[in-house]
């Protein structure tokens, strides 16, 4: 498999799936940055997500702390199939979650298993001086809704570019777009729907990657909506002589709305096969 070096030094693409108890949807902003709507080439791809995400300031009124920490494993492929003049992809995405939230100075609850599964496809588009990308996936309700799950099914749509600034090539703008439509609880529950933008401005060295990342999010409907921005810093490092990546990467979340203010970090693992 013929692959470019540019190419497979930070291989985020398409979507990801760790959920917090205080988001009204299932996708955490933060997952990607730099090259985030650049689909990789043709092939086989894992990748693993950590991410730890705290917050300990609540608009509006909370719990002491809230810690989520997350493992998700990922199954990529890129499929030699053109659809639309672009790449079609597949993936399915499988989260371990652990949960704790501290209020009154004690432990109120500590959970931990499997979330909600992700199946989705995306298209990706190649240009000289640009990438693009859009999908749709599903999230099932699979989890278990007393503990990590999220209680609910949803849809999600994908969408965005990365635009080449210079000549090499070597230094990126992108973003990444998801809207979610999600579903009702049981009981008749409303859960409203959550978009979220990503975007990261980069630079790449050979077959490192560093970058200034951000995101917005905001739920779309209802009273009290929550929104949050952030701002944060990645670095992502591909060794093509064992086909693996990795990428490592901090958020502070800088203000908040009807929700919690925190920080991620977030560490992230890819094989090429």
């Amino acid at each position: 498999m013929k692959i470019k070096l540019n190419q497979l030094a930070v291989l985020t693409v398409i979507t990801s799936s760790l959920s917090l108890p205080a988001l009204a949807g299932h996708y955490v902003p933060g997952i990607e940055g730099v090259k985030a709507s650049s689909v990789p080439p043709p092939g086989v791809y894992y990748k693993g997500y950590y991410v730890n995400y705290e917050a300990d300031k609540f608009d509006g009124g909370g719990p002491d702390k809230v810690t989520v920490n997350a493992l998700a494993h990922r199954l990529i492929w890129v499929t030699p199939q053109k659809f639309l003049g672009g790449d079609l992809t597949l993936e399915a995405i499988l989260p371990m979650v652990n949960e704790k939230v501290k209020a009154g100075g004690a432990t109120v609850k500590s959970e931990s298993g499997l979330g909600d599964l992700y199946l989705g496809s995306v298209i990706g588009w190649h240009g000289e001086q640009w990438d693009a990308v859009g999908g749709i996936g599903y999230w099932a309700e699979t989890g278990d809704k007393d503990k990590v799950g999220q209680g609910h099914d949803g849809i999600m749509l994908t969408f965005g570019g990365t635009y080449k600034l210079n000549q090499a090539g070597d230094i990126t703008l992108s973003g990444l777009g998801r809207y979610e439509i999600n579903g009702d609880k049981s009981g008749g529950v409303t859960v409203e729907d959550n978009l979220t933008l990503e975007w990261g401005l980069g630079k790449a060295y050979g077959t490192l990657d560093v970058g200034v990342i951000g995101y917005f999010t905001r739920e779309m409907s209802g009273s009290n909506k929550e929104e949050r921005n952030a701002l944060g810093m990645s670095v992502g490092k591909f060794w093509p002589n064992i086909m693996l990546g990795a990428d490592v990467a901090a958020y502070k979340e800088l203000s908040s709305s009807n929700g919690p203010e925190g920080r991620v970090i977030r560490a992230s693992l890819t094989k090429v096969f």
